[in-house]
């Protein structure tokens, strides 16, 4: 006896000393975050600003421009500048004026309608944080990732994936509380500095220059800050996902596919093309999502790359028309929406935590039939209009073509996709953009809904109405009443994430590829059951 005690005393104080030792591991990682995010925020004033000739003459790379900038820019030269908001402004304005000055006089063809500021301003910012980016650079991110890594692997590694959302509507970053409201001002406030004033954040821009100097040969800019940040928050969110449902196969092969077609196909691929002096082409990305196809720019680039450029314009027109219904219809859309896609990848990564915040009313999904097709419709309209012009010298609508752009460009591709879609992240749900504006979505769901073979099948003799699954669904979809009912999932909007039936304590759930015939199965209603007794 006193042997089997003394055992289960070492058991028991590996155990303390185990999860002492994930502890410190687990607070280390968030001193390491904490320092990282510290100084990659500080980075922004770390610098000063000083316009030289030689810096607007590398800015401005338009002969023509730089004639009519260079004597407007003339006082600013030498003069140190110890804030970027002033010397934007102060650029910003001369710009401005000149312009004024050419709209009132009439001179349209004078105008400079190119946007300098990212690119003045870039090329002005001297220090030695500026002079010294590669170093804060590893130095800022090894930080992050590092921490990222410790926090992970500590929090999940002695959990089962079923405790892992135990509490989720008490934690104020999980259930709408101060810190999620504060991160989603925070991603609210960066998407709409990227998209319309990046010269804001042009330290972020230095900082990550070293970075695409050794992919592409190239001098950085916000879309490659931008998608490397993006790339960043995939793979290091992903291992979290990896750890949290590693008892899971299909979670595992799932988000190591996304990871994979983000790091790849997103962000060096189309880098590499660019060292090698080709289109930047993102081979996974297909219109309607990207909406920009066929637009007369990416066709005449496309179609003056030689062979390659070619095979682009090729592969581009056949993923969408051949590969995307063939697939669905064999694995219904979560092959791209799960699997591939880079929205979806970021949502089920970096947004995981937030998927039980997706509304699940009525009145959310009639919302999302109105939007998710109005876009849908939107983009073929838009797209069936350039074509026509692109190919009959702009008989159609002349110049306004252009408008279509912007607008789709502005309402659909920047504030809908960007600033809700992923900024109302910790308030909306992870799948906001997914469910009710994605174009590509909604073509593939209408492929699902009608003529697929996927559905989640239910053993609703099985359920014992937990509600885990529908809490847990982040299309909002009531899975219980499916369940309860013993219906088949057959929806347009499922993305096949799965998590809903790793959430089933019962084992209720399963999705499945079977033949399209009886996939939507009705219940046998109690009434007619009785009626065919009392006929006996």
């Amino acid at each position: 006896m006193g042997y089997i005690a003394a055992q289960r005393r070492c058991v028991k104080f590996r155990s303390y000393r185990s999860m002492n030792m994930m502890k410190i591991i687990k607070n280390t990682g968030l001193i390491l975050i904490t320092a990282g995010a510290l100084l990659f925020f500080s980075y922004l004033w770390l610098s000063n600003y000083k316009l030289t000739e030689t810096a607007l003459r590398s800015a401005v790379t338009n002969t023509d421009d730089l004639k009519k900038l260079e004597p407007a820019f003339t006082p600013m030269f030498g003069k140190d500048y110890g804030s970027n908001i002033k010397f934007v402004n102060n650029v910003n304005s001369i710009i401005t004026t000149l312009n004024d000055g050419y709209k009132s006089k009439g001179e349209w063809d004078k105008v400079i309608w190119t946007n300098y500021n990212l690119s003045i301003t870039k090329n002005s910012a001297t220090g030695y944080f500026v002079e010294h980016n590669t170093e804060m650079f590893l130095l800022i991110f090894l930080l992050v990732v590092a921490g990222a890594v410790m926090y992970i692997v500590s929090r999940y590694s002695n959990s089962s994936s079923a405790n892992n959302n135990v509490k989720i509507f008490k934690r104020g970053f999980t259930s709408k509380g101060i810190t999620a409201i504060l991160l989603g001002v925070l991603l609210i406030g960066f998407y709409i500095l990227m998209y319309w004033y990046p010269e804001y954040i042009t330290n972020w821009v230095i900082l990550v220059d070293p970075l695409s100097l050794f992919i592409s040969g190239h001098p950085a800019s916000q879309w490659f800050l931008y998608g490397f940040l993006y790339t960043i928050a995939v793979l290091v969110m992903g291992l979290r996902m990896i750890m949290k449902y590693r008892h899971n196969r299909y979670q595992l092969y799932r988000t190591g596919s996304v990871m994979f077609f983000q790091l790849a196909f997103a962000f060096l691929i189309p880098e590499i093309l660019v060292s090698l002096n080709k289109p930047w082409y993102d081979f996974k990305n297909m219109w309607p999502l990207d909406y920009d196809f066929f637009y007369s720019w990416n066709l005449d680039q496309l179609l003056s790359s030689g062979t390659l450029g070619l095979f682009m314009l090729v592969w581009g027109i056949i993923l969408f028309a051949v590969i995307a219904p063939i697939f669905t219809y064999f694995f219904g859309k979560r092959w791209y929406c799960s699997w591939v896609c880079g929205c979806g990848g970021l949502a089920e990564t970096a947004g995981d935590p937030f998927r039980q915040l997706s509304s699940k009313t009525v009145r959310s999904w009639k919302i999302e039939r109105w939007l998710i097709h109005g876009v849908l419709i939107f983009a073929v309209v838009m797209t069936t209009v350039t074509l026509i012009n692109y190919f009959s010298d702009y008989s159609l609508l002349g110049n306004a073509t252009n408008k279509l752009h912007q607008w789709y460009g502005f309402f659909i591709g920047s504030v809908f996709s960007g600033v809700v879609g992923t900024g109302f992240y910790p308030i909306l749900g992870n799948r906001v953009w997914c469910r009710f504006g994605c174009p590509l979505a909604a073509y593939m769901g209408i492929i699902q809904r009608f003529k697929s073979r996927f559905r989640i099948t239910t053993n609703g003799g099985q359920c014992i109405s937990c509600g885990n699954c529908s809490t847990y669904c982040e299309m909002g979809i009531d899975v219980r009443a499916y369940a309860q009912n013993n219906k088949n999932i057959v929806r347009a909007s499922c993305v096949g994430c799965g998590i809903c039936a790793e959430v089933c304590p019962r084992g209720v759930l399963k999705l499945e590829t079977k033949p399209v015939k009886n996939r939507i199965n009705e219940p046998v209603k109690l009434l007619t059951v009785v009626k065919d007794i009392k006929k006996i």
